[in-house]
């Protein structure tokens, strides 16, 4: 029995050292195949445009065949010799140690995996990952709709191309601005927006707006877009009048000063209840009135508009002869003189008041000891006048 135990378990115990056996052989096959690797690929991540270098290191080199692949499996390079027509690529190194290719002037559909291959009794490759970045340009800014006084403005950042997605930021003399942000894919590249709206007031005209977008392809830069911004808002005006007083001969000059935006096209200068002179002359901004007479008394007005309202300023003009000037501008020291004296006339009103209220208070006190002393002078009276027998009575007062 013991034998025919032994005929039965024989196959099994065959079939248990043949899987071992097989086991082995892979195990030994594994590690032969990890000392075997002879071939070594480097992974490469370039800026489009810019330059990439494919390494593939050789180890144990024995003069086997070297083949170089693009991601499509076309042989660039058989053995040192160029099997693609791209010049664009270029093998600057063939050693037993190493094998360098050139790519010039990236293009995105230059990524993939390169193949890196030795031709032994076993063919060994490896592959070199080529990642292709793409930086974006100057974002361009838009603005939805004209700017006016007192309404918002949406300006809007894009940078149409870009990969990895760029990341956009708007600022305001250093400030950031809050914005949304969207993106959308085309193919292997991303198209990136991001939308600004605020409040806008005629002072914010001529203020800079920034979009600033960061890519890791900038390597710590940043492409900017300054935008200016443009506020439209109603005019202002002012008359800047001429220095001192106008007598008759002389040239009365006004200037109306405008702020606007748009600029007021046309300046309108009247006279109130009458019409301007003859005389007078209108250039651009500037009414000129040459030899003054008391006829030219009045009240001028400069009107400017523009499509966001109207503005207006008056000037009243009089005119004097001269000897009415000559008193005008003597009485301006009488003047300063009438307030000076005034107001050292007040100040000895003053004083006199502290001076009374000193003088009262001072005498309150004097008669107040007074009456005490009166009160001791008339006890004393009175123990003179009740004093020793047989004396004679006598008074004594005190003043």
């Amino acid at each position: 029995s013991a034998m025919a135990r032994l005929r039965v378990s024989s196959p099994a115990v065959a079939a248990l050292l043949a899987a071992a056996g097989t086991v082995l052989l892979l195990l030994l096959c594994a590690a032969g195949g990890a000392r075997a690797q002879e071939v070594q690929a480097e992974n490469v991540t370039v800026a489009e445009g810019g330059q990439a270098e494919i390494n593939c290191r050789l180890h144990q080199y024995d003069g086997s065949i070297v083949v170089i692949q693009n991601p499509s499996r076309q042989t660039l390079f058989f053995n040192g010799t160029r099997a693609l027509k791209d010049e664009r690529f270029q093998l600057v190194e063939f050693t037993q140690k190493q094998v360098r290719i050139v790519l010039s002037n990236v293009r995105l559909e230059d990524e993939g995996g390169y193949f890196c291959q030795l031709y032994t009794d076993d063919t060994h490759h490896q592959i070199a990952i080529l990642t292709v970045l793409v930086p974006p340009d100057n974002p361009l800014v838009e603005v939805k709709e004209q700017a006016v006084e007192g309404g918002e403005v949406e300006l809007t950042c894009i940078v149409p191309r870009s990969r990895p997605a760029a990341t956009l930021r708007w600022y305001r003399d250093r400030t950031v601005l809050p914005g949304i942000s969207s993106k959308q894919e085309n193919g292997k590249v991303f198209s990136i927006t991001n939308v600004l709206n605020f409040r806008v007031e005629r002072k914010d005209h001529g203020s800079i707006v920034t979009c600033e977008a960061t890519h890791p392809a900038l390597r710590g830069q940043q492409k900017q877009t300054q935008y200016v911004l443009d506020v439209q808002y109603s005019p202002t005006v002012r008359i800047r009048p001429p220095q001192g007083v106008m007598r008759e001969g002389d040239t009365l000059v006004l200037t109306c000063a405008v702020n606007g935006n748009p600029p007021p096209t046309r300046i309108n200068w009247s006279r109130a209840n009458d019409s301007l002179p003859e005389r007078a002359v209108i250039e651009g901004d500037t009414l000129t009135i040459p030899s003054l007479s008391m006829l030219d008394n009045g009240t001028y007005a400069c009107q400017v508009e523009n499509k966001h309202g109207r503005s207006s300023d008056q000037y009243v003009l009089v005119v004097y002869d001269p000897g009415a000037i000559v008193e005008a501008q003597t009485s301006v020291p009488y003047a300063i003189v009438g307030g000076i004296l005034a107001l050292l006339v007040f100040l000895v009103i003053c004083v006199l008041i502290v001076m009374v209220w000193c003088s009262i208070r001072q005498k309150g006190s004097y008669l107040t000891h007074e009456a005490s002393g009166l009160d001791e002078h008339g006890e004393a009276r009175e123990a003179f006048l009740n004093g020793g027998d047989g004396h004679k009575r006598k008074e004594e007062f005190f003043i």
